[in-house]
């Protein structure tokens, strides 16, 4: 009898957890169930970010979080948001098998600059103007 209340204890605390790793399992994309929309992102962050304009939600780089792309007082950066919604993480993310640094990653695509809509018109030119790789140096003379 002792033997059975055992098994059955044993059953109960793990069925629930390997379930809850059933769909990772059978290739299931859980962002399929689960939606967040920038007008959502944006609710859900007013009262952390002040003044903040959601650019893009896309499927975070963990399991079951969303990446919300940001921009607020002039800077742009990614934040996440769990699949409840009940949390925000704001901070970098490592991948420790790669040693990168998948927060950095993204902060550095979400600012790339495109240098072929820098004006140039009033630049000095050094060298072929038509050259196939160009350098673009910003100054202060004061």
């Amino acid at each position: 009898m002792r033997k059975m209340l055992f098994l059955f204890c044993v059953a109960v605390l793990v069925l629930p957890v390997s379930y809850s790793y059933g769909f990772s399992s059978k290739g299931e994309d859980c962002s399929k169930c689960h939606t967040l929309s920038k007008d959502e992102a944006a609710e859900l962050l007013k009262d952390f970010i002040p003044n903040v304009k959601v650019l893009e939600v896309l499927t975070g780089p963990l399991k079951g979080v969303w990446e919300v792309d940001i921009e607020s007082g002039g800077k742009k950066g990614p934040v996440y948001v769990d699949f409840s919604k009940n949390h925000l993480i704001a901070g970098q993310i490592f991948a420790i098998k790669d040693k990168k640094n998948l927060t950095q990653d993204r902060l550095s695509e979400i600012n790339k600059v495109d240098v072929s809509q820098i004006p140039l018109d009033d630049a000095v030119v050094m060298g072929d103007r038509n050259a196939k790789f160009k350098i673009v140096v910003f100054d202060d003379p004061e």
